[in-house]
């Protein structure tokens, strides 16, 4: 059985279309499938739509969660839910072709736990392209993840031995892309152009990029310690070489005076200590939301094929289908 998550938000209008594509795809795979779709929180009709699918084929299910808790708790929510021997997490924007699945599961029978669908080519904006492209450089350098597609790749298949393992990583603030990366198992790609967005605009903003370029740095990197440390070391030389400095100059005959020179010195200083207690902080933040334990999602309804256990959140009414 195949399994397809897709996280939705304000994704109304690209459903259908996307359904229809899927349902044809799916149906060449020779295996039974069920299509999971998780409504982050939208503020448009999207869970009704979802709703609407379901009632007319019981292989579409459905989640709606409490509040926006963002794509990646919503792809984790799905594939905690999903029942099938191979899971594939795909966007609900139609710019991951569903025609691209029949490669990723010959992959798969193939003997291969996690097949990457990396992108070759994007249609997105230059600034769209440019930002993927540093993000991914950095996961690959900075986390020693060299595997890592250049160009990123968040459409993939899982086998169910990785979703079992996946699901025993119990981390709040995290990038699921890298931790399936990190977790090893036998990875291989394909590659493909990824495409222009059906509809609608992108839930995807600015803020949401910041987070998890911070959450994938901090969950797997220590190098913003070691950077601080060497920071610190090389401030530290540079105060003893300014004091023989102005030390020599004295004892010439010239000592630097000037309360400018003063101010400079402790400007820059304070910055330099204020950006690295910033840096602790966000380690210590995300220490301190680890070990509240909260759940990483909660779910607020569900179509009736779809229930979810009370542990994740108990929905509060039931879309009947």
């Amino acid at each position: 059985m195949l399994s397809v998550v897709t996280p939705a938000f304000n994704e109304a209008e690209n459903l259908p279309i996307l359904y229809s594509r899927l349902s044809t795809v799916l149906s060449e795979c020779d295996a039974e499938w069920e299509w999971i779709i998780v409504d982050d929180h939208s503020r448009d009709t999207t869970f009704q739509v979802i709703t609407d699918m379901a009632v007319k084929d019981n292989r579409v299910k459905g989640l709606r969660l409490s509040r926006n808790f963002g794509s990646h708790a919503a792809l984790l929510c799905g594939m905690e839910k999903a029942k099938g021997n191979g899971v594939i997490c795909m966007s609900g924007d139609g710019q991951d072709p569903p025609e691209i699945i029949l490669r990723l599961v010959e992959k798969w029978r193939n003997g291969v736990q996690v097949v990457w669908a990396a992108r070759e080519a994007r249609a997105d904006a230059t600034q769209d392209n440019i930002m993927s492209s540093l993000y991914w450089l950095m996961m690959r350098n900075m986390s020693g993840m060299e595997d890592t597609p250049a160009k990123g790749a968040d459409f993939f298949l899982i086998d169910e031995v990785v979703v079992s393992a996946l699901k025993g990583l119990q981390e709040r603030n995290m990038s699921v892309l890298a931790l399936i990366t990190w977790m090893g198992f036998r990875q291989d790609r394909i590659f493909y152009a990824r495409q222009k967005r059906l509809g609608g605009t992108s839930g995807w903003t600015l803020s949401k990029k910041i987070k998890l370029v911070i959450d994938s740095i901090i969950g797997f990197s220590y190098l913003p310690m070691r950077a601080m440390a060497l920071i610190g070391a090389l401030t530290v030389t540079s105060g003893l070489l300014c004091a023989l400095l102005a030390v020599s100059f004295a004892i010439a005959g010239h000592p630097i005076e000037g309360v400018g020179l003063l101010l400079m010195v402790v400007l820059v200083l304070g910055g330099i200590q204020m950006l690295m207690i910033s840096v602790q902080g966000e380690y210590l933040w995300r220490t301190l939301e680890e070990s509240r334990r909260r759940p990483r999602y909660l779910i607020e309804t569900a179509t009736q094929n779809a229930q979810a256990p009370p542990s994740l959140g108990e929905p509060t009414r039931t879309h009947k289908t």
